[in-house]
């Protein structure tokens, strides 16, 4: 069963959906959050196969500025992904009554997991993380600046329109920041080390927007970090290779299955 609903956050209207098996255990939900362009509609068919799979409610919202949640009134600043994940992902879950979720993060997703499980540790009880991003690389940066040409040169506003209310807000928003010189000194390292959850890292050997030089960080700072590496996928696992992303994730919470529940 899915349900459709809006949910507000610090006076901001978030799109939201809530997917239900027919089966659900007793389990911590899973909370999906979305990359840098991403939205509810983005992720597909990925939540209720990763329902029908885990057996536990899935909850995937539009971030402020994506999808058909609020449209992006300013610009970003360079710690627009600490605010996500210290105030507007622990009021989403206060919001919705959510104990000690799963957070799934893809991307700006991932990093946003990230930064809530080091600020509040207590109220998150693992992460799996699709090609996060704990600093700033080149082939990021290069890759981010190649997507700005395309938007401006192909047929991209219009497909990425079906996705969200203001394409325009959404692109510019995340292009801009990301460009911006400011952000290249954004780094997340120095916050890793207060996790205390078991990290699942999900990245792909082709990944465009960063390497396993990230992975690689998370697992230095968290001791209960498990990374997985597939060839032939690049940034997106869960699209890329769906099957074993959904493998991958279901055994990763299946073996920590005692702490989950504590």
């Amino acid at each position: 069963m899915s349900l459709e609903r809006d949910v507000v956050v610090a006076g901001r209207r978030l799109e939201t959906v809530i997917h239900t098996p027919p089966s659900t255990a007793a389990e911590p939900d899973i909370v999906l959050l979305h990359e840098g362009l991403g939205s509810v509609a983005l992720w597909k068919s990925f939540p209720l196969r990763l329902a029908e799979r885990s057996g536990r409610r899935i909850v995937a919202y539009s971030r402020y500025g994506y999808g058909r949640s609020d449209v992006l009134g300013e610009r970003r600043d360079p710690a627009y992904m600490h605010h996500e994940g210290e105030a507007a992902l622990p009021d989403f879950i206060a919001a919705l009554g959510l104990r000690r979720p799963i957070l799934f993060g893809h991307s700006d997703g991932a990093s946003i997991a990230l930064v809530c499980a080091a600020a509040r540790p207590e109220l998150v009880s693992a992460l799996v993380l699709e090609a996060p991003h704990v600093f700033v690389e080149d082939v990021t940066i290069a890759s981010i600046a190649a997507a700005g040409r395309a938007y401006r040169e192909t047929d991209l506003p219009r497909k990425l329109s079906r996705y969200h209310t203001d394409v325009d807000a959404t692109f510019w928003g995340w292009n801009d920041i990301w460009l911006d010189p400011a952000f290249r000194a954004w780094n997340i390292e120095s916050c890793l080390a207060q996790i205390r959850c078991p990290v699942l890292v999900v990245q792909g050997d082709d990944d465009e927007y960063g390497t396993h030089a990230q992975g690689a960080a998370i697992a230095r700072a968290i001791a209960n970090t498990e990374i997985v590496r597939f060839a032939a996928c690049a940034h997106s696992p869960h699209r890329d290779r769906e099957r074993e992303t959904l493998d991958a994730t279901v055994n990763f919470l299946q073996r920590h299955r005692d702490e989950l529940r504590a």
